[in-house]
């Protein structure tokens, strides 16, 4: 089976999962307000947020570099 596409998949979703992990770490840094429809995001969430997005991006770039 040919690894290249798989490793292609972990890069470009350690990526994304790596701007998506520092946009929650801007929001809870800097206390930017949120709302989805009529509900208000509290910036409290942003911080797991930023540490689950961050460890998923480190796991796709460990995976890719095997």
């Amino acid at each position: 089976m040919d690894k290249v596409p798989v490793k292609n998949y972990l890069l470009v979703s350690g990526t994304i999962f790596g701007l998506v992990s520092l946009a929650h770490l801007y929001r809870a840094i800097y206390g930017l307000g949120f709302q989805f429809g009529s509900v208000s995001v509290p910036v409290w969430v942003s911080w797991p947020g930023f540490i689950v997005a961050g460890a998923l991006c480190g796991w796709a770039f460990s995976l890719a570099r095997k």
